[in-house]
């Protein structure tokens, strides 16, 4: 019988003392057909450990409706097969610049219901959540033959509140449900993060990115008994949409990774591959110190500048980092080969139609705008549509609420498009009038006290006057099979447009619109995510297992601007 324990201020497996050298590769975030190749890169790097979270949202779209949970204990035998031990960070909360923070939509849009607290409405849904997935993870656990070391109670929790209640109900339910190796918080190290977010008895670890000794000294102010944990180790970052691509020196941070491995600490390497937010998963974050200020959506890449990049070829920063590895552990493994890529191609588009003639959305009606939430969606698009009465002179329209993004027309003619916290051109109509907004939703914020928050708009306003009686028509973008389209290009966006790719063995591949505006791509049938022309993300990650040999349908939804009548195929991004 294999053991994993906390001895003092050291972990020790089977008896002996041990170092626990992770890195973050999160399951969801790489297709299944590359994760032994993902993991083999982290052995190869040095790394003794995969950590992963789990993400709720993905896993229970609706309410006791689960899905891909087998994903779960797939991939931790496959990273046991390929000798990693493993940490699991089930949430239920889990940021990651994830949607949401990993909670579902159809709970956060729940009046009354008080996230991440003891609020007994909250805590039934997460036991029926944890009920599912933990059990999974507890038969998977070093104590049974498996490679799981170590579970997660909630995460970051001091970034966000105080209710020991929630944490300690949490922790009962994870050994209820059989967690019998150590569980742990994650925090920032400060006095704040420290006294909120932890639990007596179960041991707390840190992340951060820089300063490492002064990190840990802040720990052991507070827990002076725990092994040290780098929880996050933050060699990295993710993009914002609008916002500079953002890297970090490679020497700069392998120097940091050697500084914090001379403590004598454990560390989790965040990301050591951050892979893909296929879909809509990216999140969002608000800027400001209390994370309440203006609003940024995250861009599908999540490569991080990791040391793994999205498409898992090793860079500058893998090789200092094995280099410094290598010194706390030996010789290491050789390095896989990076999966081929295809060569550059053009896709020409010769099919399309209008959004409208698509034969996709759900139509229904309204007295007020219904947010997203209440038509069933998580993401996606909805059309609203309300009459101006007249006659009547023109005044201010003025949209209430919206988020995210929304195409304006009157009687037909398009005259602006909004977007939250943007500027807003002062519109003036006339009644009688039509007016239309197509409202595109974007990722749902993923830290601090605006998750939540739902899609949609709350109003339509013609002068002080609310606007009521709409016509909605839903468009949830989860299954493109059914849309109609006609022979050539000349559809005007919004429209969908499609192609065929000619693959004669399937590899990796980018694939780019130089020239379109914004919208949405996929690929026999999956979606790659969102393309936007403000960068800064230029090309949509697709990996080779999506494709096969011969002809693969490329489909596109575009909602501003076509560019010219072809995609690019492109071997890097």
């Amino acid at each position: 019988m294999r053991s994993f324990i906390i001895d003092g201020r050291v972990f020790r497996l089977d008896g002996r003392e041990f170092r626990v050298l992770s890195g973050a590769l999160h399951y969801f975030r790489v297709v299944p057909g590359h994760w032994r190749h993902r993991l083999r890169m982290l052995r190869a790097m040095g790394l003794n450990t995969v950590e992963t979270y789990v993400p709720w949202n993905l896993h229970e779209p609706g309410p006791g409706r689960f899905t891909r949970v087998e994903e779960l204990g797939a991939f931790l035998d496959a990273a046991a097969e390929e000798g990693l031990l493993a940490i699991v960070r089930p949430g239920p909360y889990i940021c990651a610049e994830w949607d949401n923070g990993g909670l579902p939509a159809w709970l956060t849009a729940r009046p009354g219901v008080r996230v991440r607290t003891s609020d007994p409405r909250y805590l039934a849904h997460v036991d029926r959540y944890l009920a599912e997935v933990i059990p999974r993870v507890a038969e998977r656990q070093v104590t049974r033959g498996g490679n799981v070391i170590m579970v997660q109670v909630e995460n970051e929790y001091g970034s966000f509140g105080t209710d020991r209640d929630y944490l300690r109900h949490l922790a009962d339910r994870l050994t209820g449900h059989g967690v019998e190796v150590p569980l742990f918080t994650s925090d920032g190290p400060e006095d704040w993060y420290l006294t909120g977010g932890t639990l007596p008895g179960v041991p707390a670890t840190v992340n951060f990115g820089s300063d490492p000794e002064r990190a840990f000294a802040t720990l052991r102010e507070h827990r002076p008994g725990d092994p040290l944990f780098c929880m996050e180790f933050w060699c990295g970052w993710f993009d914002h949409w609008g916002q500079e691509h953002v890297t970090r020196d490679p020497e700069e941070a392998a120097a940091t990774l050697e500084r914090l491995l001379a403590t004598g600490a454990s560390v989790n390497v965040y990301m050591a591959h951050g892979g893909t937010s296929f879909g809509t998963w990216a999140g969002a974050n608000r800027t400001g110190e209390l994370h309440d200020g203006p609003y940024r959506p995250t861009v599908g890449s999540y490569d991080y500048d990791a040391p793994i990049d999205e498409r898992g070829a090793p860079t500058a920063k893998f090789w200092l980092f094995r280099e410094v590895l290598a010194r706390h552990t030996g010789e290491l493994p050789e390095v896989p080969p990076t999966p081929p890529a295809l060569p550059p191609s053009s896709v020409p588009l010769t099919e399309s139609v209008r959004l409208a003639d698509s034969g996709l959305g759900a139509e229904s009606t309204s007295p007020t705008p219904p947010s997203f939430e209440d038509l069933g969606m998580a993401h996606g698009l909805v059309r609203y549509r309300v009459e101006v009465p007249g006659p009547r002179g023109p005044r201010p329209l003025t949209v209430d609420g919206l988020r995210d993004r929304a195409h304006v027309s009157v009687d037909g003619e398009p005259v602006a498009v909004l977007e939250r916290d943007g500027e807003r051109p002062g519109l003036a109509v006339a009644g009688p009038a039509t007016v239309e907004l197509l409202v595109e939703s974007m990722g749902r914020t993923n830290f601090g006290p605006r998750l939540g928050e739902r899609k949609g708009v709350d109003g339509v306003l013609h002068g002080r006057q609310y606007l009521h009686g709409f016509s909605v028509t839903a468009y949830p973008l989860e299954d493109v099979s059914g849309v109609r389209f006609e022979p050539g290009t000349a559809a005007a966006p919004p429209a969908f447009f499609r192609g065929v790719l000619e693959a004669g063995e399937p590899a990796d591949a980018f694939v780019a619109l130089p020239g379109w505006g914004k919208g949405y791509v996929w690929v026999n049938g999956f979606c790659l995510g969102r393309y936007w022309e403000r960068g800064p993300q230029r090309a949509l990650y697709l990996p080779a297992p999506l494709l096969r040999a011969g002809g693969n349908e490329i489909v596109v939804l575009e909602l501003d601007r076509v560019g010219g009548p072809a995609v690019e195929i492109r071997p890097e991004p």
